[in-house]
């Protein structure tokens, strides 16, 4: 099986989630550091949509650039993400049985 991770290695709870995918026997990890290869409005949509969430549950509101965005819709934060990264909770973790918000890190062990 294979996973993927949105990653951001300065980030504890993404490096956990890595930890924890890099020790799963037969796993092979694909590293998206989404900071520099950021996902496209399209693939964030998916994703959320595939793990069960909305966009907002996505929004990473400790941000100060998420303030603005306290009342908007879906698809406000959606273009909001694709255009400053940072906006997106980390880390996302896809495998071909879904995909998790690991927060806290052990769920992505659900998709595993």
């Amino acid at each position: 099986m294979k996973a993927t991770i949105y990653h951001n290695p300065r980030c504890s709870k993404s490096r956990e989630a890595l930890a924890i995918l890099n020790e799963t026997p037969g796993l092979g990890v694909e590293v998206v550091e989404y900071l520099k290869t950021p996902p496209s409005r399209a693939t964030l949509k998916d994703l959320y949509a595939r793990a069960g969430m909305t966009a907002r549950e996505g929004l990473r509101i400790a941000e100060d650039a998420a303030k603005p965005l306290k009342g908007a819709e879906d698809d406000a934060i959606l273009d909001a993400m694709a255009a400053n990264p940072i906006l997106i909770e980390r880390p996302l973790v896809v495998t071909e049985k879904g995909v998790r918000l690991g927060r806290p890190p052990e769920r992505i062990r659900e998709i595993l």
